[in-house]
């Protein structure tokens, strides 16, 4: 059994929006210099699905690699793929990927993974934390021919079929596939686990595999499925007003005035 888990470096999502900055010729959003990078959350999930089938594997090895394309790696955050226990780490770095058209970095992926000689399974984060459009799986599972299932809070491999536990709305929808498929995961299924001081001292020796765009003969030559033309960030603008009266009452009536006059509440009829 092979897995193979894409994983994205991104900005910490819990940054502070007024500590980030746009980045008007690359079209990018930019965290601050003193703050490293994370794992994408979903990512990071579906290692920990990954993982799990793992632990529960008893036909044979099972293979857990972890897969990125990207450009300026932190390894530091990286290699906490290693160790959390992926047996494998591959890294494509280019300039030519530090861009979000999705197709040309979905291309690279699924040259990647042809390359490796293909996946049993492959797991995808739902979706990435900094433009959220949960679009690269989907498209990956077109390019390599494969069922996706989406949106999964539980994977098991069963024999050949891969089942899941799908998220809905309003309850849980059981879906089988014949594998190799794709499958993303979502946040239900629980945090990846936190690796122990001597699994995280092991991967920091660790190196990863590179592999290079000209290596996987993908090109950058078909244009772009989408162009954006601007960036910016949300630009939110407060007005706080103090309400002072001579005594409490005569406070809360000034501030129900306000409230009232700017349509915030209506007035209780009689």
């Amino acid at each position: 059994m092979k897995i193979i888990v894409t994983l994205k470096q991104v900005v910490d999502p819990l940054t502070p929006v007024s500590a980030l900055k746009v980045d008007g010729a690359r079209r990018k959003i930019l965290g601050p210099p003193d703050t490293p990078p994370v794992i994408n959350g979903y990512d990071e999930q579906a290692l920990e699905a990954a993982l799990r089938i793992k632990e529960e594997w008893r036909d044979g090895e099972c293979q857990v690699i972890a897969l990125s394309a990207g450009t300026g790696f932190d390894l530091d955050v990286m290699k906490r793929a290693f160790a959390a226990g992926a047996d494998e780490l591959v890294l494509i770095e280019d300039t030519a990927l530090d861009t979000w058209d999705v197709s040309f970095i979905v291309r690279t992926l699924a040259a990647a993974i042809k390359q490796l000689g293909g996946a049993d399974l492959v797991l995808c984060g739902r979706q990435a934390s900094d433009w959220d459009n949960a679009q690269a799986p989907l498209m990956l599972a077109e390019l390599l021919g494969l069922p996706c299932l989406t949106l999964a809070r539980r994977v098991e491999v069963k024999g050949q079929h891969v089942q899941v536990e799908r998220v809905l709305s309003d309850g849980i929808q059981v879906m089988e596939a014949n594998l190799p498929a794709v499958v993303t995961v979502t946040s239900e299924l629980g945090e990846l686990r936190y690796p122990p001081m001597r699994a995280r001292l092991q991967a920091a020796k660790r190196r990863p595999r590179t592999m290079t765009l000209k290596e996987l003969g993908v090109t950058a030559t078909p244009p772009a499925a989408v162009e954006m033309l601007d960036l910016s960030l949300l630009q939110i603008e407060r007005d706080c007003q103090f309400v002072k009266g001579a005594s409490e009452a005569e406070a809360g009536r000034m501030l129900a005035e306000l409230l009232i006059g700017g349509g915030f509440i209506k007035p209780q009829q009689a």
